[in-house]
Parts: structure tokens; sequence; C-alpha cells
């Protein structure tokens, strides 16, 4: 069974840092890219950044780039969302998932459950 596992989330000031994990287990993820995405109350989901398994080219959405950073350990079959200079408009549940290409910010298509999500808190 496909399990996706994300953590790292909290509060934190605003220009402040987080480094978010996403652990995958029970399937085979290298043929898809990985996304991390994120849903503020009363707003769509939307895709912000992604990396392919097997060369770890990454795509962002314009709003996050420069300041976050997409990684992957294949090894550990896990992904990493690297976020600083954090805004308060970054505040919002992030979530993994298997995302099948094209893709855009919103418009995807993604192939696991959807997790419980981290919650990210920027204060003012």
């Amino acid at each position: 069974q496909v399990q996706l596992v994300e953590s790292g989330g909290g509060l934190v000031q605003a220009g402040g840092s987080l480094r978010l994990s996403c652990a995958c287990s029970g399937g085979t993820f290298s043929v898809y890219h990985m996304g991390w995405f994120r849903r503020a109350p009363g707003k769509e989901r939307e895709l912000v950044a992604a990396i392919t398994w097997t060369d770890g080219k990454p795509y962002y959405v314009d709003s996050v780039k420069g300041r976050f950073t997409i990684t992957s350990d294949n090894d550990k079959n896990t992904v990493y969302l690297q976020m600083n200079s954090l805004r308060h408009e970054d505040a919002s549940i992030y979530y993994c998932n298997a995302v099948l290409s094209p893709f855009s910010a919103t418009s995807y298509s993604t192939f696991c459950t959807w997790g419980q999500g981290t919650q990210v808190t920027v204060s003012t």
C-alpha cells in the first residue's frame, strides 16, 4: 500500500525557514515526479514544487522561486522542501504526492491518496 507521510511543518516568523520531508513507501515512485502542494483555507490546492526522481530536475511555481528548494534522496525515498524567506502568504497545509506529467501549479494529476499534510504557520 502506497503511503506518503509529510512532516516538518510548524510555526515560524516571517522571514524564517522550515524544511519539510515526505517519506514515500509501498510503491514505485521513480516513474513519476514528486510534488509538494499546499492548500490555504478557502483556496484550491496548488502545486508549488516538483522534482523528477531520475534526474532531479525541479519545477517551481513563480511565487516560490528563489525561496523554496525541492530535493530528493532516492535511497531513502524521501523528498524535501526547504522553505526560506517565508511569507505570511506561504502559510498553509503542505502535502506531497506523486504527480504525472504534464503539470502546472493549477492543473495536475496525482497518483496517490492524499496524506494528512503538515501545517505551516507564518507569524508576522
